[in-house]
C-alpha cells in the first residue's frame, strides 16, 4: 500500500461544520449536512460534512491518497466509508462562513473512496464544553481565543481514499456535442 499524496490544513467548524469538496462543486446540501448529524461524516458524492461537537476549536483535516487506502486505525473514535467525485482534480477544504482553508490537488480527476475515521473529537467537545464554564463576562474575544488555542486535545479527521474511476462526464459537455 502505497501513499501517492497527502494535504493537511487546519479549520475552524463554524456551525461545528467543515467541508470537503470539489473546486467546481456546488455548495451547500442540507440532506448531507443532517447524514453529518449522524453519521460524523456524510456526502453526497461530490461534497463531505464533517461534524465536529463543538464550534470553536480548530481541527486538523488530513487528506491521503493511497493505491488502496488501510483499514482506519484501531485507536480512531469512529469511521465511515466515503466517496468524492473530483471532476477537477482539485478538493477544497471549507470553512462555511469562513471560505477556503486549503485546496488539494489530487493525483488526478475521478471518483475517490475509502473511509474517513476520526480522533480527539469526545475530548476536544469535554474542553471546550468545561472551559465554557470558566469564562466570566469580563473576558475579552482574546482571552476566549487564547483558551480555544490551549486545548490540550487534537481533534482531527483524516480521509484515507483511493482512485477508483474517472470522473462522470459533464452534462454540459454533453450537450455542447
Amino acid at each position: 500500500m502505497a501513499l501517492l499524496a497527502e494535504f493537511s490544513v487546519t479549520a475552524s467548524p463554524d456551525r461545528r461544520l467543515v467541508e470537503v469538496y470539489d473546486a467546481d462543486a456546488y455548495l451547500g446540501d442540507e440532506e448531507a449536512m443532517d447524514a453529518a448529524e449522524v453519521q460524523v461524516v456524510a456526502g453526497n458524492g461530490y461534497h463531505l460534512y464533517l461534524l465536529s461537537l463543538q464550534p470553536d476549536i480548530d481541527v486538523r483535516i488530513t487528506a491521503r491518497v493511497w493505491d488502496t487506502p488501510p483499514k482506519p486505525p484501531a485507536d480512531a473514535e469512529g469511521h465511515v466509508p466515503v466517496s468524492i467525485e473530483s471532476a477537477t482534480g482539485t478538493l477544497v477544504f471549507g470553512q462555511l462562513p469562513l471560505g477556503p482553508a486549503g485546496e488539494m490537488p489530487l493525483p488526478r480527476p475521478g471518483v475517490y473512496e475509502g473511509y474517513a475515521w476520526w480522533a480527539g473529537r469526545a475530548a476536544a467537545s469535554a474542553y471546550y464544553d468545561e472551559t465554557l464554564g470558566e469564562i466570566a463576562d469580563d473576558w475579552s474575544p482574546e482571552q476566549i481565543r487564547e483558551a480555544w488555542s490551549r486545548c490540550p486535545a487534537d481533534e482531527r479527521y483524516v480521509l484515507d481514499l483511493s482512485f477508483v474511476r474517472e470522473p462522470a462526464p459533464d452534462e454540459e459537455d454533453d450537450e455542447d456535442d
